[in-house]
């Protein structure tokens, strides 16, 4: 019997975790002019953004119950236990899916121990949180102590995003007509955050690209704790040079630590587009966690 720490692919864990960890991630689905496709598994997001700029019918939605069913059975049938940490309930029903279908296995096996962690954090948010928990399994940390630092990281993770286009948040119905056609023309660019719900808020707007980009760095600064000590996740769609810029600034500004870099992928990508940028960190450590992720 095993201690298992899963995940799904709107975490965007970098391959390079994926592999160092054996870490099973569960794959989001998107739907291209009706046909699935799964975020990570049959489509990646170098394709998936060159779809999207062709213009083609894109939508997504989350895993579902059944999915979830023939992801949690194998580690039943093993009896391992499982840690699955979870897109935010803010953003998708993914979290009430995988209660379902937990429920639904436990028919089968009642003795199979599923924890699921509503993260309300986004892409690399919980990406981060899924990397220093394995980490710290690495290194000998006792499970009660996993479940207990997981919650903790996703309770105090900070989302600093910035997006280039404003399109995709009208067309998803986040931003209004107005608002759109306004920003467009004076080149605003919001920026949002993951707030206590785990839904995303736009609580700014700059104008500019540059701007935006120096805006959420600056949020790191302002939010952040003890940089120094700290591994800060970074992830982007397309614009490698805005993301170049932003590891750059971490690393001579703060003096972080490490850099987890991800690439966004469909499952965010669909509604914000692929001029995304974000910066995740926490606003407080704890010695106890700090010990196993050295």
């Amino acid at each position: 019997m095993a201690f298992c720490i899963i995940t799904d692919s709107a975490s965007d864990v970098p391959e390079s975790v994926i592999k160092e960890y054996h870490l099973y991630v569960m794959p989001t689905p998107v739907t291209i002019e009706g046909k699935d496709y799964f975020d990570g598994d049959t489509i990646f997001p170098e394709q998936f953004y060159e779809i999207q700029a062709s213009g083609r019918e894109i939508k997504t939605y989350h895993i579902n119950q059944y999915m979830f069913y023939e992801h949690f059975l194998p580690f039943a049938k093993r009896g391992d236990e499982v840690l699955y940490l979870c897109f935010s309930t803010g953003i998708a029903g993914t979290f009430n899916a995988a209660k379902l279908a937990y429920e639904q296995i436990l028919e089968e096996y009642p003795d199979f121990r599923l924890t699921i962690i509503d993260t309300k954090c986004a892409s690399v948010g919980y990406g981060l949180v899924a990397e220093r928990v394995l980490r710290m399994q690495k290194n000998g940390a006792p499970k009660e102590l996993l479940i207990e630092a997981a919650n903790f990281f996703c309770e105090h993770m900070e989302h600093a995003v910035t997006v280039m286009e404003l399109e995709y948040l009208f067309k998803g119905g986040r931003l209004s007509r107005t608002s759109f056609l306004a920003g467009t023309v004076l080149d605003i660019k919001p920026i949002i955050i993951v707030d206590e719900n785990g839904s995303l808020k736009a609580v700014e707007k700059v104008r500019g690209w540059k701007k935006a980009q120096k805006r959420i760095l600056d949020m790191v600064g302002e939010k952040g704790k003890s940089l120094e000590k700290q591994v800060v996740g970074v992830c982007y769609g397309t614009d490698k040079t805005a993301y170049e810029f932003i590891k750059k600034e971490l690393v001579d500004r703060y003096h972080v630590k490490g850099l987890l870099e991800g690439r966004v992928g469909c499952a965010i990508g669909a509604h914000t587009g692929p001029g995304i940028l974000g910066i995740v960190f926490l606003n407080e450590l704890q010695d106890k966690y700090e010990e196993y992720l050295k």
